[in-house]
């Protein structure tokens, strides 16, 4: 992991112990497999008793970490950006070259014949680098909803899951978002607009709850007064909120694990693997012997 310096700095003691800090929680996280944004780092200062949860510390923390990777104190890898990425085409040496890629990257839909189709929708995609790993180990989709989903993907969605159903499966979403005015209502709004669009479904939702607040003791944030939603919001939860942010990582899969589990047939899925891995074990045979393919094939008219 690379800590490259490009730029000379000195640090304050108080910015050297956020560093040092930083860095004990960015190597936990990455023992567990998973890289930060930089609010989950700060939750995780706000959750250890490190720094008050405010506005103008978050800014000093970014401030800090950012100063940090330039001097070389903090890993480049460790913290991402999740909301902006390069995209371009893929390139091979050759035809084996395409097929040892095929080999590895190719799956079967092992949900097929199981009895429930899963999705995972979040509220925020600066989460999507959290789920992904997990949604791809379980061959489950996910979707960012940034906030309220958008009329036209909601339609979207309608539609595939209506595919599901047709299809003798019980299309299932579960769903996570902040506990907030907005992000409780959210859960709501799926359900209520799919129905619109002739799509009743199965939904739950995961987290954040008042449950794992009580439990996990993430930071709290005042409830934003600006929200439509505000007053009812208060009535049932008070004028405290909190975001899914603050949990763990490795919580947040184990979610996803512990629920997926409840509604897959585990026999078909290991009939189903076992298929993958045969038709997987062939591509890579024709990759390997690709002179010999490629001269078969020469052959044919």
């Amino acid at each position: 992991m690379p800590k490259i310096c490009y730029q000379s700095k000195n640090f304050s003691k108080g910015s050297t112990e956020i560093i040092e800090q930083a860095n004990v929680i960015i190597e936990n996280y990455a023992a567990q497999g998973f890289k930060l944004t930089l609010r989950q780092l700060y939750y995780q200062f706000v959750s250890r008793d490190l720094i008050p949860n405010k506005t103008q510390e978050y800014k000093r923390l970014g401030s800090i970490v950012n100063d940090a990777r330039l001097a070389g104190l903090i890993d480049w890898d460790a913290i991402e950006d999740r909301t902006r990425t390069l995209r371009s085409l893929g390139s091979w040496n050759d035809p084996g070259d395409i097929i040892n890629s095929a080999a590895y990257s190719f799956k079967l839909d092992l949900w097929k014949n199981q009895g429930y189709r899963i999705e995972v929708w979040i509220e925020k995609e600066a989460l999507a680098g959290v789920f992904e790993p997990i949604c791809n180990e379980l061959r489950i989709p996910f979707f960012c909803c940034r906030g309220y989903t958008s009329q036209s993907e909601m339609w979207g969605a309608s539609q595939r899951l209506l595919r599901w159903r047709q299809g003798h499966q019980i299309p299932v979403i579960l769903h996570f978002g902040d506990h907030d005015p907005s992000g409780i209502d959210m859960t709501r709004d799926i359900i209520d607009r799919l129905k619109i669009f002739g799509c009743p479904l199965k939904l739950e939702r995961l987290a954040l709850n008042m449950d794992q607040i009580n439990q996990y003791n993430p930071p709290p944030n005042p409830a934003k007064e600006t929200d439509s939603r505000f007053s009812g919001y208060v009535e049932k939860f008070g004028d405290e909120s909190w975001e899914l942010d603050a949990l763990e990582p490795i919580l947040l899969a184990g979610l996803v694990r512990d629920a997926v589990s409840r509604f897959m047939d585990a026999d078909a899925w290991d009939r189903a693997l076992e298929m993958e891995q045969s038709g997987k074990a062939n591509l890579e045979k024709a990759s390997q012997n690709w002179n010999q393919v490629e001269e078969y094939l020469d052959g044919l008219e």
